[in-house]
């Protein structure tokens, strides 16, 4: 389940709640609260797995970005290779290949640049959501702790030693 769904079914629960009255406390359903926490804490791995598939997807596109440079820098010696062969056309072998090997190395750094790019935006989005995700749970909590009655003390405890 979603986490903002179940932060927006804690909310309603608590809107739905009576109040005491002369507070500013409220009287909440403590089974309804407490299965939405449950599935809270169900939903969070669910969102850090969702962060673990994009980062498995950079490091998915780094591999194909290699084996395409390996296969562009594979072809780019064959072809030199076979010019090589041809005595008078030695010469021109040498500096084409030079050519196509650095234009691999070229596109295989823009590739790898672009999938780098694309996990860091993924990333930060995925993080900036997380953040904002914590922010609203720590707020939660911080106002249930503030609707927390106190704990009254026992005799023997304010009495002095």
């Amino acid at each position: 389940m979603d986490i903002l769904h179940l932060i927006d079914r804690l909310e309603e629960l608590f809107n739905n709640s009576r109040p005491i009255p002369l507070t500013h406390s409220v009287i909440v359903d403590e089974d309804k609260f407490l299965d939405i926490i449950d599935q809270m804490r169900i939903s969070v791995p669910d969102e850090v797995k969702k962060a673990q598939q994009v980062y498995s997807q950079k490091d998915r596109v780094m591999a194909q970005a290699q084996e395409e440079a390996n296969r562009t820098l594979q072809l780019a010696r064959e072809r030199a290779e076979a010019l090589v062969d041809k005595e008078l056309l030695t010469q021109d072998a040498q500096r084409r290949s030079s050519q196509i090997i650095d234009q691999a190395r070229m596109e295989a750094e823009d590739i790898k640049a672009g999938a780098d790019q694309y996990a860091l935006d993924s990333l930060m989005g995925l993080e900036a959501e997380l953040e904002r995700l914590t922010t609203q749970a720590q707020n939660g909590v911080q106002v249930l702790l503030q609707k927390k009655p106190p704990v009254e003390k026992t005799p023997t405890e304010t009495m002095p030693q």
